[in-house]
């Protein structure tokens, strides 16, 4: 999700054919517009990592957290409002230097950013997914319909189950993402579900914005 100095945020992901931190202030700007730059299967672009190594070098990257080894890891992802039920999977850096995604095979698939937080614990959790692939639309593709209220159910590894209530589900151009907002590992348990959306303009941006639903804990089943 620089304290630590290059948590990077979540990859690109493939947003929908019609819409669909970085404590220091430089890595904050330079990680999040490379956010969810690209649409599915187009190519990449420019990763956080790249940016990151530009301003801060290689060795400013940091581990990943305690707490991300320590915790039980969320396994699946419950949203009824959206009919959405799908496996998370664990994604970090990719081998180009960008932030790893489940595979566009896989459309019903999440992933979990497993260099911020776990689900549950202090922190922001963010979760990604596609929007849509060539063949149509994937697992976030009504996360925009989402409402405030609307609950998120993520099972751990350990059969825990922790339940957030969404707050507010926004839209933003990539180059004004809040990274305040999105990104930390204090303060309370809260969620991120993020996507792509906007219109598309193809090239080096794809689609011109980010999809996010930010949520709060509401509840914690013990196994």
């Amino acid at each position: 999700m620089i304290a630590p100095p290059a948590s990077p945020p979540p990859a690109r992901t493939a947003p929908a054919r019609r819409r669909s931190p970085w404590s220091t202030p430089l890595a904050v700007v330079l990680v999040l517009v490379g956010v969810f730059a690209t649409g599915a299967g187009l190519g990449r672009t420019a990763g956080p990592f790249d940016l990151l190594d530009a301003a801060a070098g290689p060795t400013q990257r940091a581990a990943e957290p305690a707490q991300a080894a320590t915790a039980s890891r969320p396994v699946s992802l419950a949203v009824p409002a959206i009919k959405v039920t799908a496996p998370i999977t664990p994604v970090g850096q990719a081998k180009d230097g960008s932030i790893a995604v489940p595979p566009l095979s896989q459309h019903n698939q999440t992933g979990w950013y497993d260099r911020g937080s776990v689900p549950g614990e202090p922190g922001r959790a963010i979760i990604v997914g596609h929007v849509d692939t060539k063949s149509g639309p994937a697992v976030f593709y009504h996360l925009r319909d989402l409402k405030p209220g609307d609950r998120i159910q993520v099972t751990r590894a350990d059969h825990s189950m922790v339940t957030f209530t969404v707050d507010t589900v926004e839209h933003f151009d990539k180059a004004n993402l809040p990274a305040d907002r999105v990104y930390g590992d204090d303060g309370p348990a809260e969620l991120r579900l993020i996507t792509c959306g906007g219109e598309w303009v193809g090239g080096r941006t794809g689609y011109e914005d980010n999809v996010i639903a930010f949520a709060s804990l509401a509840d914690t089943r013990k196994p």
